[in-house]
């Protein structure tokens, strides 16, 4: 006696996925459950909306990510329901982000070479020191 496959496989049907997953699958975020934070903290646009981490995510659609020091547009051009390789994971989706230009990237040069540093055992930044640094790179 054979038995058939009753689960599908990692292709997801034409209805398309939810976004915390796709996400999770794409590998923009590590884990479905820091998609679904970041989508509930508003770092996740899905066709120029914010999206909750239920949103269906179709081929077509378009995404704006933002992860830690950039904001990322991606297009969806295929879903899949269940963890792929890597790189055929990074085919779910093209890339639309503009490249930085010579000034940004001059720019990010030299708040790292400005940055105050902090000796190796002084433990994690204050509340305070947070927040002033993060006025500082304008987030």
């Amino acid at each position: 006696m054979t038995r058939e496959r009753s689960r599908p496989g990692p292709e997801a049907d034409a209805a398309g996925v939810r976004l915390d997953v796709f996400l999770d699958v794409a590998c923009i975020f590590p884990t479905r459950s820091q998609a679904k934070e970041a989508c509930e903290g508003g770092k996740v646009d899905l066709n120029g909306s914010a999206a909750k981490p239920h949103r269906t995510v179709k081929p077509g659609d378009t995404l704006q990510v933002t992860v830690p020091g950039r904001r990322r547009t991606l297009v969806v051009r295929a879903v899949a329901e269940r963890h792929v390789p890597k790189a055929e994971a990074r085919t779910l989706y093209e890339e639309t982000t503009p490249e930085l230009t010579s000034e940004q990237l001059e720019a990010r040069r030299l708040e790292k070479l400005l940055a105050p540093r902090r000796d190796a055992g002084a433990g994690r930044l204050s509340r305070r020191e947070r927040e002033e640094r993060g006025r500082l790179r304008g987030y």
